[in-house]
């Protein structure tokens, strides 16, 4: 998985800043989010983004790639990432 998410790392790299929620922030503010939303779109397969959200806000502080990001800052994001997996995006 994790060279998968080494693509997923570049598309998001070179995407990010015309994304919505980016303005004002650095791609290593919300990388976290692009790669928990990642995860847990895989994690969860089958599973919609409503059924999981509160879960994944739970847990978001026990993520061990979460950085200084809180989920407020980093919800956006993995919701995209989510979406983009799922193929919803």
């Amino acid at each position: 998985m994790a060279d998968l998410w080494d693509d997923e790392d570049r598309y998001w790299r070179e995407n990010y800043s015309s994304r919505p929620y980016a303005g004002g922030t650095t791609y290593d503010l919300v990388r976290p989010g692009y790669r928990y939303g990642y995860e847990s779109a895989q994690r969860y397969r089958g599973r919609s983004w409503a059924d999981v959200e509160t879960d994944l806000e739970r847990d978001w502080d026990n993520y061990q790639h979460r950085g200084t990001s809180t989920w407020q800052q980093i919800k956006a994001a993995a919701r995209d990432a989510w979406d983009r997996v799922t193929g919803r995006g």
